[in-house]
């Protein structure tokens, strides 16, 4: 049966001299893996090889998840060219599609991650966007939706709030089994830990504020230190650290 859905490329392999394997991330059917037959002759129906990023118009014979789908066309709309002259910028988006890939099973459709990366990718090509910011949201939109990130105001152990008042909190952990924020008092029963500087605190709540509704800058030291703790998280997620990590971020 064809299937018809927006789609973004998240992965690309060569299968054989003219065609490929193309891993697309779909707003209706989530992640799908697909053969390409002919994609890489100039004259196929795709205008040439289908690359990293680009999002369009994708029909395709959906099949098992042992198997491979078979597609039958794309239409590329959006090539993400701007992404492709600034260093940051492509390194930030080829990391998020990693994470998506890493993050979503095939045939299981999460359209509020299609959104969000969707998003994030045309926020990434604006000249002013903030790439530490943008991927440090991106991060944590994607964590919370997949029930990864816990509530990052308080410690996930006892309950006691974390940050707040005039002086700032001290000897704050990231727990990534836990997936939340630990206090002093209730850290050494973690063994696999992250100590929180104070820009990386700082950071976590500008964005916990965001999620409430509140509208806040995350300078770029914050946001920095923000995606190097969600990067962590991750790696302890999925078992290793995503191979985009060290050139998306600082």
């Amino acid at each position: 049966m064809r299937q018809r859905e927006s789609a973004i490329c998240i992965r690309t392999t060569d299968y054989s001299e003219t065609s490929q394997v193309v891993h697309f991330f779909t707003r209706g059917w989530g992640a799908v893996r697909l053969l390409a037959k002919g994609t890489k002759r100039p004259k196929s129906k795709s205008g040439g090889p289908i690359d990293l990023l680009c999002e369009g118009d994708l029909v395709f014979s959906a099949s098992s998840r042992e198997t491979l789908g078979t597609l039958i066309e794309f239409t590329e709309s959006v090539s993400h060219g701007e992404l492709r002259r600034d260093s940051a910028r492509l390194n930030a988006g080829l990391y998020m599609i990693e994470l998506v890939g890493a993050m979503m099973s095939e045939g299981d459709p999460h359209p509020e991650v299609y959104d969000l990366l969707h998003n994030a990718l045309a926020r990434l090509a604006q000249d002013d966007a903030p790439v530490p910011a943008v991927l440090a949201y991106f991060q944590w939109r994607l964590l919370r939706h997949v029930g990864l990130l816990g509530d990052m105001t308080a410690c996930v152990s006892c309950g006691r709030r974390i940050g707040g008042g005039d002086r700032p909190a001290r000897n704050v952990y990231f727990s990534g089994a836990q997936g939340g924020l630990l206090c002093a008092a209730c850290e050494g029963a973690e063994t696999d830990k992250h100590r929180l500087a104070p820009a990386a605190l700082a950071g976590t709540a500008a964005l916990a504020a965001v999620e409430a509704g509140r509208k806040v800058t995350l300078p770029a030291k914050q946001a920095d230190a923000v995606n190097r703790l969600l990067a962590y998280h991750i790696a302890y997620q999925v078992g290793h650290p995503l191979k985009m990590a060290r050139h998306a971020i600082g």
